[in-house]
């Protein structure tokens, strides 16, 4: 069976079909008929835990779609850029970056708890970290984020502070991020930074 480790993964119908190259109705059908567990939303659509389709891949004998299964856990979006910064930055540098990245989908975040669900539920390809947003340990995330593959090894900008706009190293040496911004950072550098860093994020996609 395909080793998933510790993310837990949610899948639809849709997807194990595009997984296992059938179509949707097939995977429908799987479940019905109880080869293949799942459960329903309270709107009524399946849902398949990664555990659970390991589980019914590695009895089908379905060794190259395990294969895929693995990857779909361990990637990235790299079409998903984080904000993760205070109110004004972030909604600046959403509107901005729209702009420039008309393609991309933006997630924001304005403390550690909601950057916590974004970053587990989105699995984002690119970071805009602020270092003094209120609840994150900066320095520990960032370990966290290099570390654990289950976050997909996304690209990490730091920003700096919003008090002095510098940049400060604890646990972790502020070299970790991919590249840093002062504060208040710029949105067309970091643009530049995205484009300069997308091909190689394609080419691991």
């Amino acid at each position: 069976m395909p080793k998933i480790g510790r993310k837990v993964k949610i899948f639809s119908a849709l997807e194990v079909a595009n997984i296992c190259g059938v179509v949707n109705q097939t995977a429908i059908n799987w479940i019905k008929n109880g080869y293949l567990k799942a459960f329903t939303t309270p709107g009524g659509q399946y849902r398949i835990y990664a555990k659970d389709l390991a589980a019914f891949l590695d009895n089908r004998g379905m060794a190259d779609s395990g294969d895929v299964l693995q990857v779909l856990l361990e990637r990235a979006n790299w079409g998903t850029l984080l904000i993760a910064a205070d109110e004004a930055a972030n909604n600046r540098l959403r509107d901005e970056l729209s702009g420039y990245l008309p393609d991309f989908s933006f997630i924001q975040a304005y403390d550690g708890f909601e950057l916590g669900l974004r970053l587990a539920g989105e699995k984002p390809g690119f970071i805009l970290l602020q270092q003094d947003l209120p609840g994150v340990n900066y320095g520990k995330l960032l370990q966290l984020l290099r570390e654990d593959p289950v976050y997909g090894k996304p690209y990490i900008f730091a920003i700096g502070q919003s008090g002095s706009g510098q940049l400060y190293a604890d646990s972790v040496n502020e070299s970790s991020a991919d590249m840093v911004f002062p504060y208040p950072p710029n949105s067309e550098a970091i643009f530049k930074a995205i484009k300069d860093l997308e091909k190689q994020a394609e080419a691991i996609a």
